[in-house]
């Protein structure tokens, strides 16, 4: 007979005892995959290729990102720490450097032969039916205060996305305080923006009345553009990229990162 089991027969109040025989500490629950996004931060056993973003993001049963060099969507399934992500999925087929191609075909075997995963010090790591570790994340920030971006493409009001003109830099700047300005290829601008959580919205832009003669169609853009971000509803980063889209998911102004 147990020792647990002779206290209690013996009618011993021995609370601390007792407790001890009873109880037992559950594990620590591991946290929720849904609604989060993260960046490659390691390969085990290969380095990542530098200057790529390679990034996984949990919605709603599907999971999608960037491989370094196209952008895929599959579905998961999640049940406490086991993880699985389907093998098939779809992705875009650009091309990209051997180097980057070769390390995109070994991330997505890895999301393939994941079997479990567990998040450590705010990182996430998928694990192998052994347990080994295939890929780490870091948390990817949403947020765009104090950030600074250059516009790589945006809505023309003709259901396009187009570049920015030769000659011509588009920036926006986010400021802690709800401010937002930047460069819309002329003339500077100004106004005001409001974030919780993907949602993103801009209020009405100002900007200083001057004419510009230069690249042509230097005017149209800025308009164009400063159209386009009446269209926001959501923002999504990506690494070093943001996306900021309609309220039905269109894309409506593209970005790439600058420091300050």
């Amino acid at each position: 007979m147990s020792l647990c089991s002779r206290l209690a027969l013996a009618g011993l109040v021995v609370s601390g005892l007792l407790s001890a025989c009873t109880s037992v500490s559950p594990a620590a629950e591991t946290p929720s995959l849904d609604g989060t996004a993260w960046v490659l931060s390691a390969l085990p056993g290969r380095p990542v290729e530098p200057g790529t973003i390679v990034t996984l993001r949990f919605d709603g049963g599907r999971a999608g990102g960037v491989d370094g060099c196209n952008r895929y969507v599959t579905s998961y399934s999640a049940d406490g720490a086991n993880l699985r992500l389907l093998a098939s999925g779809a992705s875009t087929q650009m091309a990209c450097p051997r180097p980057v191609m070769l390390q995109a075909v070994v991330f997505m075997q890895r999301l393939a032969d994941t079997q479990a995963y567990r998040i450590e010090g705010g990182e996430l790591q998928l694990l192998g039916g052994d347990g080994e570790v295939l890929a780490k994340f870091a948390p990817q920030a949403q947020t765009v205060a104090g950030t600074e971006w250059r516009v790589t493409g945006y809505n023309n009001g003709r259901q396009a996305v187009v570049g920015v003109l030769a000659g011509t830099t588009l920036t926006m700047a986010f400021a802690a305080d709800g401010k937002v300005s930047g460069s819309a290829g002329c003339n500077p601008y100004m106004g005001t923006y409001a974030q919780s959580g993907e949602s993103l919205r801009f209020g009405p832009s100002a900007t200083p009345y001057k004419t510009c003669d230069e690249p042509e169609g230097v005017m149209q853009q800025e308009q164009a553009f400063l159209k386009s971000l009446q269209l926001v509803a959501t923002a999504r980063r990506e690494g070093a990229r943001l996306e900021l889209r309609s309220a039905d998911g269109a894309l409506a102004v593209a970005l790439d990162r600058t420091e300050r």
